[in-house]
This record gives structure tokens, sequence and C-alpha cells, in this order.
């Protein structure tokens, strides 16, 4: 799973109908000047949304979830995917976001690329120690592991990251 000169990237989904969420890190061994050499750290490649309109049939969104993910896997070339695990919270909702998930785990057996689901709870105990720390909590502590200057925006970008994130501490 890594990359020559010790890099991994790693791809951080949070799945959605109207606003996928994406964040890219790849992991770098730190410098030997630094006294912390052999050491990785995580840098943040980019991060963003694959939205869709809401008036669009939803088989034309789903495909443009479909398009532009593909898009995204051949830019960053990740060695793995990361997976927010479905939540329910309103049925509706869920039903949509399954649908879109659906088509993310279809995109990525397509690329034959290994994925790892984790669940918010595990994604914030990864990232806070605290399994139902708040949103502001777990973007300060993306902030602070990718060493940004500010929370990325929108929170869907901000939630991949700290997807990613979560997997690379699992590993």
């Amino acid at each position: 799973m890594e990359r020559p000169g010790s890099r991994q990237r790693i791809l951080g989904l949070d799945p959605g109908l109207a606003r996928l969420g994406f964040g890219a890190i790849e992991l770098r061994a730190t410098s030997a000047n630094n006294g912390m050499a052999g050491r990785t750290h995580p840098v943040a490649l980019d991060f963003g949304i694959v939205q869709t309109p809401a008036r669009q049939p939803l088989g034309q969104r789903l495909q443009t979830i479909y398009d532009d993910l593909h898009a995204l896997i051949d830019r960053f070339q990740p060695d793995c995917v990361a997976i927010e695990k479905l939540f329910f919270y309103r049925m509706g909702n869920t039903i949509l976001v399954a649908q879109a998930r659906g088509v993310v785990l279809l995109v990525l057996a397509q690329h034959n690329l290994p994925s790892i689901e984790l669940t918010p709870a595990q994604i914030k105990q990864a990232l806070t120690g605290y399994g139902n720390a708040s949103k502001a909590e777990v973007q300060a502590a993306v902030v602070r592991e990718l060493s940004l200057d500010t929370v990325p925006k929108p929170d869907d970008a901000a939630d991949a990251l700290a997807i990613a994130i979560a997997a690379w501490f699992q590993q």
C-alpha cells in the first residue's frame, strides 16, 4: 500500500447526494534534519465537494457522482479510500445517501481500491479521543493534524479530511 519514497495517499469520502465531500491526503516521511526522521505526517493535497443540483433527476445526479469520483481517483491515485458508514437520521434522506454511497462503492470496485469504512463515532474517537466530540472539536483536530491555517470549507470537505485522517490513524 505504500508508494515509492514511503508516501501513501488516502482519499476520504463523506457520501451524500446533494454534496459528496472529498479530502485527499498524502502521508510523507519526516525529513532527517528536523530530528523526527522516520515518522510520517499527513499533508492535504486537496479537498472539496461533488455537488449535484436538487432539481436534476436522480439518475443524472448519480451519474455526476460516478463521473466525478472516477476523475478524483484518476487525479489523486489513492492507495486506499476511507468512507463514512451510513448514519441513520431521516429515512428519506438516508435512502438517497445510500444510493449515492452505492455508486461510490461501485466506482471503488471498478478501480480495485481497498476501502476502510468508519462510523461517525470512530472518526471522532480517532481525531479527538472522544466518540461524542462536537463538529468544532473534529474540525480543530483536522486543522491541527494537517497544519492548516483555517477550517476547510464546506463542512462536507472538512468531514472528508477527518475521515482520511481517521483511516490513517487506524492503519
